[in-house]
């Protein structure tokens, strides 16, 4: 088995850093009790002014006021480090989260389905920098090297003949030992595994806990590592809270942006889709507003379901400033993609027909966007009604036109070239509009197709009913 570690150094800091539009504005994240505030995590912008992790606040504004605060939430990372955990969970179905702010994936069936691992280490530093968070990716034979290798270095591939001499030249600091061990070793005068691993075990069982043995076991893979599988939840989550009060809808769009594309992540690592999903605007006072999301078909596109977010929240009128925006969806239906076209003669810009339907429905309301559907009546004008979109369309297997006239319309082309016909139309007795014609499809001069017929019994001229695209 081959067993990649991800490893996340500042994963409370991007989680912030992510939700937030100008990311050259100066931001730490603040600990410690009220007494005593401490500097976390500082970004980039803040590390240039000569802030520090583990600064006080009383330093660090000795320094420099122009900067933002956070307070640091180590729930958050709890629940970031469960959203990257359903991330990952779309490349490998051995997922683990039993080591703080790092993920184990077993890789060496993934390989046969995303390539060679030099491509599949490319996708996923991509997909993770689009999301907004720095990591370090190692690969070795165990799960238990993966994690200890990251530490000290990014892009690391050890194999089997090469993880004993990679161990041996680890820093003891660095080989995740707990820090009483570590410290006993630093003691007396040990800086390398490979120091660690000379000495009998006799002498190492009588001076260390037995985990300490089974820790370098475990290591160099003499014994299995076990690791908790991750399992993705029935239904996601994701909330944005503001530290000011938002009262424009159009300053919750990029957040909304975010929660989206989050979703389409979670969706995916579960192999699912979305019907529905309700948006909460958290205020000061009184309820949630509450704007529901729904589609006709399962969908987990992320620019899709951000636009038709975008259009039900446009149409939002804010009772009060937003504290907080929160995304929820309880059912996640199986997903089916659509079949495509191996070569799509559909121009770039335009949508599909399914995005476009969602979209008007989402601008427009729903009840502004309607299917036809067939009715048991072969007379044209009652042969079809309007009714709610769905997500089928039930056609008619006839020849018929896409644009069928109120009122017939005489033909005023004298030499027709009739293509098929005719069909003849009898009905309507039972409700005193009967009919009874002769149907043709013809082509005119100028090359246009149109339905024309002639009442029965009359070869007369024509008169056009309608006309096909």
């Amino acid at each position: 088995m081959r067993w990649a570690c991800i490893l996340f150094p500042q994963l409370a800091l991007d989680a912030v850093l992510r939700s937030r539009e100008d990311l050259t504005r100066p931001l730490v994240m603040l600990s410690g009790t009220p007494q005593r505030r401490v500097l976390q995590a500082v970004n980039p912008a803040a590390r240039e002014m000569g802030l520090r992790a583990g600064q006080t606040l009383s330093a660090a504004r000795a320094l420099s006021d122009d900067f933002d605060s956070v307070e640091y939430a180590p729930e958050q990372i709890t629940h970031w480090h469960r959203f990257l955990a359903a991330w990952a969970y779309q490349y490998s179905s051995h997922v683990s989260l039993d080591y703080p702010r790092a993920l184990l994936l077993e890789i060496e069936t993934s390989l046969e389905l995303f390539g060679p691992w030099p491509d599949f280490e490319a996708r996923l530093r991509c997909e993770l920098l689009a999301l907004g968070f720095r990591h370090r990716i190692a690969v070795a034979p165990n799960a238990l090297a993966a994690r200890v290798l990251v530490n000290v270095g990014d892009g690391l591939v050890i194999n089997e003949a090469q993880l004993s001499g990679c161990l041996k030249d680890l820093p003891v600091s660095r080989s995740g030992f707990t820090p009483e061990v570590a410290s006993a070793l630093a003691g007396m005068g040990l800086r390398r595994l490979q120091q660690v691993l000379a000495l009998p075990r006799d002498s190492l069982a009588k001076r260390f806990p037995r985990t300490m043995l089974d820790h370098l076991d475990k290591l160099q893979g003499l014994h299995p590592v076990a690791l908790d599988c991750y399992l993705p939840p029935d239904h996601f989550a994701g909330r944005v809270e503001f530290n000011f009060d938002v009262e424009a809808i159009a300053s919750l769009l990029f957040p909304l942006r975010r929660l989206t594309a989050d979703l389409a992540v979670f969706l995916a690592g579960r192999d699912c889709g979305v019907q529905r999903f309700v948006l909460w605007l958290e205020h000061r006072d009184g309820e949630a507003t509450q704007v529901p999301v729904g589609l006709l078909s399962a969908e987990r596109e992320a620019g899709m379901l951000f636009e038709l977010a975008r259009g039900r929240l446009e149409a939002v009128q804010l009772r009060a400033p937003v504290l907080a925006f929160a995304l929820r969806a309880q059912e996640l239906p199986r997903f089916v993609p659509a079949a495509g076209e191996l070569f799509v003669e559909r121009p770039q810009q335009s949508l599909a027909w399914e995005q476009l339907r969602e979209r008007l429905r989402a601008r427009l309301g729903d009840d502004a966007v309607h299917s036809i559907a067939l009715r048991a009546d072969h007379r044209p004008e009652h042969a079809w009604s309007s009714v709610p979109a769905t997500g089928k369309q039930l056609l008619s297997k006839l020849p018929r036109p896409g644009w069928l006239l109120s009122e017939p319309q005489p033909l005023d082309d004298l030499f027709p070239r009739i293509l098929c016909g005719p069909e003849r139309i009898e009905s309507g007795w039972w409700d005193g509009d009967d009919v009874r014609r002769d149907y043709y499809l013809i082509e005119t001069r100028d090359g246009r197709r149109a339905w024309a017929f002639h009442p029965t019994g009359n070869s007369g001229s024509l008169w056009i009913h309608g006309w096909f695209a």
